[in-house]
């Protein structure tokens, strides 16, 4: 196994022309055997705190979200895509936001640009759920399929969920255009979508696996070649302060949250067993990194 970061600059040819400085990405990259995973970058988001605390009192938080440097009342998640390649798939985990979510994000089409790779070249999007950060970025602006080439896949629950007309009236008000907006983009794909169940390998090398919670049909991917493995845990555990330090408490994030603390704990409690790398879809350094024990809780660790 083999990890490293490395900074790339992107080719924008208008902005040499002139002059002006180049825009860089972060990728972090991890080979297991000859595959190859890497993170990249689609920006990030900018919430209020009340999305990320839910019902759990700002006070009790606030001692824990300060030793991250976390204060106000706004957090900026990181939203980190992945890569895999081998020698006949490029497959891209989620599709991030796009331009219609938030101006903050949407940018995994220039990093993917910085690495050499084209929208053309992604043969499957694998959708960890059906979150506006993972999903939206599958259209343009033209509602046309940003990965023209691509075959999809989504769990089935996950699938039945978004595309059930109730849900818009039962997700409540706050995410009502969550729901709205996936069952549009979801239906412009749906002639090229695949559905999965937990436990099936979906691609060689990529094993699928139940981690409902955040939403009821989150799925989580374990890429394993031999006795090397990393876990693309979507936002099964979300962020890397609370999550890691209080994973007991209820994420505001979570539509469910008791099954998202089960979920999340499960998790935890397996990589730091197994130190199975990991990436996280909102942890920062890439997202790429290990669960240690600490204590009675856990911390993220980036490989950097």
């Amino acid at each position: 196994m083999n990890l490293h970061r490395r900074q790339i600059l992107a080719a924008m040819g208008a902005s040499a022309l002139v002059g002006l400085p180049r825009p860089s990405f972060a990728a972090t990259e991890l080979t297991l055997g000859n595959f190859r995973i890497t993170t990249l970058s689609d920006g990030n988001l900018v919430l209020p705190m009340d999305f990320l605390l839910g019902n759990l009192p700002a006070a009790d938080a606030a001692p824990v979200l300060a030793q991250y440097g976390i204060t106000g009342d706004t957090v900026e998640p990181p939203c980190n895509l992945t890569l895999f390649q081998d020698a006949e798939r490029t497959v891209l985990f989620d599709a991030g936001s796009g331009s219609g979510f938030m101006p903050s994000a949407g940018k995994i089409l220039e990093a993917l640009d910085a690495i050499g790779v084209s929208a053309d070249d992604i043969t499957h999007v694998l959708f960890t759920h059906a979150h506006p950060d993972h999903l939206w970025g599958v259209l343009d602006d033209f509602d046309d399929p940003v990965f023209a080439n691509a075959s999809y896949m989504i769990g089935q629950a996950e699938w039945e969920y978004w595309t059930d007309p109730a849900t818009v009236e039962s997700i409540g008000a706050e995410r009502a255009s969550f729901a709205v907006g996936a069952a549009r983009r979801l239906a412009a794909i749906e002639d090229r979508m695949e559905f999965i169940d937990g436990g099936q390998e979906v691609l060689p090398g990529i094993l699928a696996h139940d981690t409902p919670g955040h939403t009821p049909g989150h799925m989580a991917f374990e890429i394993r070649q031999g006795t090397e493995a990393a876990l693309v845990v979507g936002d099964a555990i979300g962020n890397g302060h609370l999550a890691f330090a209080r994973p007991d408490w209820a994420s505001g994030s979570d539509q469910d949250a008791e099954t998202g603390i089960a979920t999340r704990t499960r998790l935890l409690d397996q990589l730091a067993t197994d130190q199975m790398a990991m990436v996280g879809f909102h942890l920062p350094g890439g997202g790429l990194g290990r669960v240690e024990r600490n204590g009675d809780a856990y911390r993220f660790v980036a490989e950097v």
